[in-house]
């Protein structure tokens, strides 16, 4: 019998695949632009178009929305200073809500019949990835500001996406940095991981993760597994606290991990815990509790409380127009996701395409926000990671690594 999840998961699929289908017959979307504009898009005399395809509602939404303020910062500053070559940035936001079916029915929408110059989004490498074959085939350059899995850029067969980006470091580094982390910094040497098995993201963070352990002369001295949606982690926490770990590696997002941690304290378990960037959330203070997330980590891609002049000028600038609320990594991301989108048009004296492609592709040495970045043969930015841990419930800067 074919479990309900798995029925899911085939409509998914077979929806995605027709809107596809549908794509590279010329056919679009109609529906779902939260931003308007004449159909001749990114060859507007007047206006440059730039699609958001980013997951405004659903259960990822706060990382989609943190990516559309930072973009909305940068685009408010660019047109302000004149714009791209006296163009204004015109942006074109479709919410994706949190699905990849979604995600891939959006792109269609933004290629096809928007005809923007590129596509910023999405927040998450799923979501990204579904996507890119519309990307690749309508030569529309798509950053994704946070989509830190390897397949967002790169196939299995290691052939490259020509058209698919992104702004922040992949997975490998972001577990290759924890694990140093534990056995280096921290000098502890048998760790556990509890993994979230439904996402592609956390597997790979995971496989890092436990590779660098070994070859630094650690142990995993367990390995367990979750599903995204579940909400009771009790007993394999019990099981897991069994076996004495040192320190427990949880790559997963901030829904599940937020629940992993205060179940964990709940069951005793007071060694330190960490993840990845999916932690970045103002939701995970919510549902783990203040004093839970004590003597937690997580890698990300910067901190607000850095001191670099660039970054508290970036900080300031975003506080200003959001309250006093202190910027994140995904707000960070999708602000540097826009300049850096801006250099790669300077650079290419265009707005075609295929030139915008071969401009961000050439990326070297540019100072955003996150970091000053290349783009490496596989679309991946070299650059600096963070290090934050959490101190009665706020983000605290703890260190700085570089690649």
């Amino acid at each position: 019998m074919i479990s309900k999840n798995k029925l899911k998961r085939f409509a998914s699929v077979f929806l995605a695949s027709s809107l596809i289908i549908g794509a590279l017959a010329g056919c679009g979307a109609k529906d779902g632009a939260t931003s308007g504009g004449s159909s001749s898009g990114g060859k507007d005399s007047d206006v440059i178009k730039i699609g958001m395809n980013l997951e405004l509602s659903g259960g990822v939404a706060s990382y989609g929305s943190g990516v559309a303020a930072g973009a909305e910062l940068a685009i408010a500053e660019i047109n302000e200073a004149g714009g791209i070559d006296g163009k204004q940035i015109k942006p074109v936001k479709i919410d994706n809500k949190s699905d990849a079916a979604e995600a891939t029915s959006a792109a269609i929408k933004l290629a096809t019949q928007e005809k923007v110059v590129a596509q910023i989004g999405s927040a998450t490498s799923g979501n990204t990835v579904a996507a890119v074959q519309i990307a690749n085939k309508n030569k529309m350059p798509i950053i994704g500001p946070s989509a830190t899995s390897t397949t967002v850029t790169v196939n299995e067969d290691g052939s490259v996406n020509d058209y698919a980006f992104r702004t922040c470091f992949i997975d490998p580094f972001q577990g290759k940095i924890a694990a140093n982390f534990a056995t280096n910094t921290l000098k502890l040497k048998n760790v556990a991981i509890y993994a979230d098995s439904s996402s592609d993201y956390a597997k790979g963070l995971a496989k890092s993760f436990k590779e660098t352990v070994e070859a630094n002369g650690g142990k995993v001295v367990a390995e367990e597994a979750y599903i995204a949606k579940d909400t009771d982690f009790k007993s394999i926490l019990t099981r897991l606290k069994s076996k004495k770990p040192e320190f427990i590696y949880i790559p997963g997002y901030y829904e599940e991990v937020g629940l992993i941690v205060k179940q964990a304290r709940e069951a005793g378990i007071d060694v330190p815990l960490m993840g990845g960037d999916g932690w970045d959330s103002p939701k995970m203070v919510e549902l783990a509790g203040k004093d839970a997330l004590n003597n937690t980590f997580f890698t990300n891609h910067y901190s607000s409380e850095d001191p670099d002049e660039k970054i508290q000028k970036f900080v300031s600038a975003f506080k200003a127009e959001n309250k006093d609320k202190a910027p994140d990594a995904f707000n960070a991301l999708g602000y540097d996701t826009v300049y850096w989108l801006k250099d790669a048009i300077e650079r290419a004296g265009s707005t075609d395409g295929e030139a915008v492609q071969k401009a961000l592709a050439a990326t070297k040495d540019l100072p955003l926000v996150t970091g000053t970045f290349s783009v490496d043969e596989n679309h991946h930015p070299v650059k600096t990671a963070t290090v934050l841990e959490f101190k009665d419930g706020k983000q605290v800067f703890n260190s700085k690594v570089n690649p």
